[in-house]
This record gives structure tokens, sequence and C-alpha cells, in this order.
């Protein structure tokens, strides 16, 4: 009997283009495993993802904004979000496999460390093994961290996810679709709460983008979206237009110039750069101070990478707890007798 599994491949034959990555064709997993008789090998690796400890612990990780007041800005989750749902959007346009594209983008971020950018910046300093990048982190997560022996998944979506950022393209145009659909994500949304607070106004915007991608949030995701289907769909490889690349490329470089280097939304980057280096220094020079399951590994990876692996995993308010925990003083309190 066909299973429901073999079906969807089948229909993945007949329906998507020729240059998707059909789940039957996977190039496999590190470990051999029998295969699902419902889901495709790339649905699988997606619902791990989902359902991984390190997946729910970005709801608490900075995206730029480190603490803020408000519900509506966003955190490494929300982002991750963004960057799927653009990333589907375009793979379905261009008949590619959206269950790939999804696990890739769901997976990118898995290996950001609290504080973001600013965390991994610390973590690349301290550690001297091969320093610390928040995409080679993600690999190691669902390899290695996450699990008992990681979660396992397809050499497809771990070579998405190793690559979506660096000079190293995907091999997937899945993944390359990824690649370029967090580089929208990202933009549009830093520039929305960027605005939100004040941070910067729209008369600042760059003039010049603004009359290629428009002068919202939605006009510019739809023209930088649409650009990336319909030039993709005409070279037959995920690319966008020059004019609209170009136009996109100048709105990152003024939010570097604005918003991610010296901007007031940036002012308390200092002290989360100094509570990380403490805390990383503190189980560095007392690792017997881990928790037992983590203590347990340091023959296996080595006290750095142990150490490194355990704070950024870390969320912004684990990590602040923590830190007032070991170097804060208590109040102390007489308890009286009865």
């Amino acid at each position: 009997m066909v299973s429901f599994r073999e079906k969807l491949e089948k229909l993945e034959t007949e329906t998507l283009s020729q240059k998707a990555t059909f789940s039957q064709n996977t190039r496999g997993r590190l470990s051999p495993e029998t295969e699902c008789k419902v889901r495709t090998a790339f649905q699988k690796d997606r619902d791990r993802i989902l359902h991984s400890k390190a997946f729910r612990r970005l709801k608490h990780k900075t995206q730029v904004f480190i603490s803020p007041e408000g519900d509506h800005y966003r955190t490494r989750l929300t982002h991750t979000l963004e960057v799927a749902q653009i990333a589907r959007t375009v793979a379905k346009a261009l008949f590619l496999n959206e269950d790939l594209t999804e696990a890739i983008a769901l997976g990118h971020d898995l290996g950001h460390t609290p504080f973001g950018h600013a965390g991994e910046m610390v973590l690349n300093e301290l550690v001297n093994d091969g320093g610390f990048q928040h995409n080679n982190q993600s690999l190691r997560v669902v390899d290695f961290l996450e699990r008992p022996g990681g979660l396992n998944l397809t050499q497809e979506v771990r070579d998405g996810i190793k690559n979506h950022t660096g000079d190293i393209t995907p091999v997937s145009l899945e993944g390359q679709i990824v690649k370029i659909c967090d580089r929208i994500a990202y933009i549009n949304h830093d520039i929305d709460d960027a605005l939100r607070g004040e941070i910067i106004s729209q008369k600042q915007l760059p003039e010049s983008s603004g009359n290629v991608l428009g002068n919202t949030s939605n006009s510019r995701i739809d023209t930088m979206v649409c650009d990336l289907i319909e030039t993709s769909y005409k070279n037959g490889e995920v690319s966008m237009s020059t004019r609209v690349k170009t136009a996109m490329e100048e709105l990152r470089e003024f939010l570097f110039q604005n918003v991610y280097v010296g901007s007031k939304a940036k002012e308390e980057e200092s002290k989360a750069e100094y509570v990380i280096k403490a805390v990383y220094d503190y189980f560095y020079n007392e690792p017997e101070k881990l928790p037992n399951d983590v203590y347990s590994m340091i023959d296996q990876v080595g006290r750095e990478r142990l150490v490194c692996d355990y704070v950024a995993g870390m969320t912004d308010r684990y990590i602040l707890d923590l830190y007032r925990d070991i170097f804060l003083p208590k109040p102390w309190r007489f308890n009286r007798e009865e």
C-alpha cells in the first residue's frame, strides 16, 4: 500500500519546478532513520525545529532592541516567523519546495545569543577555538545540542541553515531564497521598529530608495518580493534586479549608520556585553558550577566550547537573572523562630 508520504512525494514531482529540491531525493541525514508514513523528509525537519526548545527560546532573545518597553517590537522569534512567511511566498510562486524553505527559515537563527549581535560579537572575542558565528552555532544546535544527539536533519536543511549568511551560497534554490528573504525581513521590520521607537523619522529614510521601493513597509516588502520572484523566474536563478537590490542595500546601509551603530536604541549594549562576559568568565573559571547535565559533557567538547554553548543558548532575561544571582548581594533576613 502506498503511504501518504509517498503520495506527497509524487505530488511534488508532478507540480513543482524541475529545479526544485524534491524530498524523495534528499541527500539524507547524518544518521539513517525510518521514514515517516505521513510526512516528507522536509516536513519532518520543519516539525522537529518547531518543537525544539531552542526555537521556543527565540521569543525572549533580542532582535535589535534590548528589552524594549512595548509589546510590538520584534524579537528573534517574530523575525524568524516573518522570514518564513516571506520565503514561503517566494518559493510557492516559483514552484519550489515550500517545506524545505520553511524548515530552513525556522531554523536559521536557532544559534543566536542573548542580546542579538552584541552577544555574538562578545562570544566571538572570547572563544579562541574557532570563534563564534551564529549561523555555525545554529547548525551546532540542530546537530548536537538540541535533544540527545541533535535533531538529525536532512543535509539540505543543514546547508541552508549554515549558509543563510556569509559568502557561501546555499546549494538549494530554497536555501538561496531564505538567504535573501532574511535580509528583506530584517531591513523592513527594523525600519518599522526604529520608526516606532522614534530612533529615526520617515523624513530621514533615503529618498532614492523610496522612489524605487515605496515609503511604507507594505510597499517596500511587496516591491522586493515581487521583484525577487519576477527576476528569478526570468533568469532561472534566485536573484533580484540591480535596481531593486541597490535600493535595498541603500536601506541596509542607512540602518547601520542610523540604527545598528551608535543610536540611542543601542545605548544599553555595552552593559549587555559586560553581562555576557562576566557570566562566561564565571563559568569558564569554575565549570563545576555549571548544571550537572552540562558539566558532564566537558571532556567531550572542552571547557571553552562547553561554556560558550551554555551562554549562547540563554535568553536575555535568563542571563540577566543569572547575573543577579551570581554577582549581586541578596538581602539578609532574620527569620525568628516561633
